[in-house]
């Protein structure tokens, strides 16, 4: 009796842990997501057309592990897409990638401030993204002003999401410090630090292109920095020649 007892157990867990383990079934995007992005992702548009099937299936498994939700606001299906456009394009030169420190997307209407307020009558709601802590810990607060301006400007070296997302990339190995462990070898970390000290000094003495934030700590500028090496690719790799090679060996890209 005993024995059947145990196979039936054996039995239900061996079920329980399939049910656990089947990936969720992804929804096959709609056609004329296409169309949007190439209008608004100019890393999209880059792509050939087999990497841009890719890129749009990526889109649709991003999508369906990461709830998105708006606070006063309406998540429009353009929302969607550039959310799901800025998580993907930093890590596109890894096949099998997931946040899995990332559960969840709060979009608000505009920007807010370190206690998560939006009000019109708040002066000092200048924050326009963010990665959760405490009990917003696996949680990305972003200001849909910001996503929209971050894709409808294809000229400029800022782009919000996709800051928030390296910031979450940073954070892979426990910590967010500037220095990609979960991506270089252990091999580049030095090199990196070294670098990375030294343009943090060309932005505080105003001799470097790269923006100002970027200075303020490791962590900002590893995310500040990531942001022009994705805009303004070209730009970067002339003004930055050294900062564009390590860059591209962290994400595997050129």
């Amino acid at each position: 009796m005993i024995y059947a007892v145990v196979f039936i157990v054996f039995v239900g867990f061996i079920f329980y842990a399939f049910y656990l383990m089947k990936p969720k079934k992804v929804k096959q995007l709609p056609i004329h997501w296409h169309e949007i992005l190439v209008k608004k992702v100019l890393f999209y548009k880059n792509l050939s057309a087999k990497d841009q099937e890719v890129f749009r299936k990526r889109i649709a498994l991003f999508l369906s592990e990461i709830n998105i939700d708006g606070v006063n606001t309406k998540i429009e299906e353009v929302d969607k897409i550039l959310i799901a456009s800025s998580a993907i394009i930093p890590v596109f030169g890894f096949n099998n990638w997931h946040y899995n420190n990332l559960s969840g997307i709060i979009v608000y209407p505009d920007s807010f401030n370190e206690d998560l307020q939006f009000s019109n009558m708040d002066k000092d709601k200048k924050i326009l993204g963010m990665v959760g802590t405490g009990r917003f810990e696996k949680q990305m607060i972003l200001s849909k002003k910001a996503i929209r301006l971050a894709f409808n400007n294809k000229t400029d070296k800022h782009n919000t999401p996709i800051h928030e997302f390296v910031h979450l990339i940073d954070k892979m190995d426990g910590e967010t410090d500037g220095v990609p462990e979960y991506l270089l070898g252990k091999e580049y970390i030095a090199p990196w630090l070294a670098l990375m000290h030294k343009e943090m000094e060309s932005i505080n003495n105003d001799t470097s292109d790269i923006r100002k934030y970027g200075g303020t700590s490791q962590a900002e500028f590893f995310a500040v920095a990531s942001e022009y090496f994705f805009e303004r690719p070209k730009l970067f790799k002339q003004k930055h020649p050294e900062l564009y090679k390590m860059l591209s060996m962290c994400f595997q890209k050129d």
